[in-house]
């Protein structure tokens, strides 16, 4: 018998999963709620597009909602979106996937990245993964029982990870290596060569990589590298994708994984017990974005460019040095010029001058001395942000 008597609730401190308890707030959560209480506030924290969704993308869901297609649809996702995404893939990219086993349609990605780890990781795996990331990278690999392993990244090397910096990283226990290029926060893209160098290491070592590739689309002035299409690499990959940032779809929850067939069975188990399907309008709206969506897409992108040259250049003539990202749709100027950490300078400036950014710390310990600013904002809202926080920087500059 335990010390516990049979009946006896169980102490607070151990209702709660350990690996749940490893898990630290979400630094983007704080800022958000502050900015929930204040007028006038300039939102560069949001990651998300400020265009509403194309409207021939919304009427194909609202057409589908008056025909009653409400029902569950297969546990993969609907054939038709299944086929368009196959068809999406291989004109893009040259990569063939089967649309009956190799394609699961998931929540959004974040579901896609939760679902990857849990059917790949046994406790104590390890998955290697750039540093800053993703705030949910680390989490989903915890939550799954692995181990998040860090590779610094800088800006003086484009924030880029670098295959021998994750070789030197590999033990018996590394299960495989998460990607995220374009990434969030620092806007960085990673090149076809220094993929090639990180598949072979992959390679080498009988590593999965799973390449989190849904700012794919938002790419300027370089070409994006899909993962999976490298020479290869397919039969050792997860991709995930989906419609969130490039379609301005982030409230219909609708990503996409690609696996080999083993690997999807094993995600679509996991799937239909937790989630069932992915909306069913949707889906419908995913179909359209993918058959009518590409001027849409052309459109925002150039429109984010443009935005991007005017923050990036406003960032560096307000003394706060900034990275040129080329891919997704954020900043991540440094802060050292204000001897602020990157807490306390978003705390800061929120409060003082109402512009709301994310503390760098929030996407990792290399993140510390920098802030993300989304640049997914009217210009004339970034100008004046620009504005606003080049007094705070006056302010507040080291002496």
């Amino acid at each position: 018998m335990s010390a516990r008597q049979v009946g006896q609730p169980p102490e607070k401190h151990k209702l709660i999963a350990s690996r749940v308890n490893r898990l630290s707030p979400s630094g983007i959560r704080k800022f958000f709620d502050l900015l929930a209480s204040m007028e006038g506030v300039i939102s560069l924290g949001v990651g998300e597009p400020d265009y509403a969704t194309p409207w021939h993308i919304s009427e194909a869901a609202v057409r589908s909602l008056e025909k009653g297609y409400t029902m569950y649809t297969s546990n993969s996702g609907m054939p038709e979106l299944r086929q368009e995404t196959a068809r999406y893939l291989k004109e893009k990219y040259g990569i063939d996937y089967d649309p009956a086993g190799e394609i699961l349609i998931t929540v959004g990605v974040s579901e896609a990245l939760d679902l990857a780890m849990r059917a790949i990781l046994d406790p104590g795996d390890e998955v290697i993964m750039p540093d800053p990331h993703y705030v949910a990278y680390d989490s989903c690999v915890i939550l799954a029982g692995g181990e998040p392993v860090m590779v610094p990244t800088r800006q003086e090397s484009g924030f880029e990870v670098d295959a021998a910096d994750i070789e030197a990283r590999i033990t018996a226990k590394t299960k495989a290596i998460l990607l995220g290029y374009p990434a969030n926060p620092t806007g960085a893209v990673m090149g076809r060569e220094k993929l090639l160098a990180i598949a072979e290491v992959a390679r080498r070592h009988g590593l999965l990589v799973i390449s989190d590739e849904i700012y794919a689309r938002l790419v300027y002035g370089v070409e994006h590298t899909c993962y999976a299409g490298l020479p290869g690499v397919k039969d050792s990959t997860i991709l995930l994708g989906g419609f969130s940032k490039a379609y301005a779809m982030t409230g219909w929850r609708v990503g996409y994984a690609l696996a080999p067939r083993e690997i999807i069975a094993a995600m679509t188990k996991i799937h239909q017990y937790t989630i069932m399907s992915a909306p069913t309008m949707a889906q419908v709206a995913a179909i359209e974005a993918l058959k009518t969506g590409e001027a849409d897409v052309q459109e925002m992108v150039e429109d984010y460019n443009r935005r991007r040259l005017v923050i990036v250049k406003g960032l560096c003539e307000i003394g706060l040095s900034c990275f040129e990202p080329r891919g997704a749709f954020y900043a991540f100027p440094s802060i050292a010029a204000t001897g602020l950490t990157s807490e306390e300078f978003s705390e800061k400036l929120l409060l003082e001058e109402k512009v709301a950014v994310v503390p760098g710390s929030a996407f990792g310990g290399c993140g510390e001395g920098y802030v993300r600013c989304c640049y997914a904002t009217s210009l004339a809202e970034i100008e004046e942000a620009l504005n606003r926080m080049g007094r705070f920087v006056s302010r507040h500059r080291r002496k």
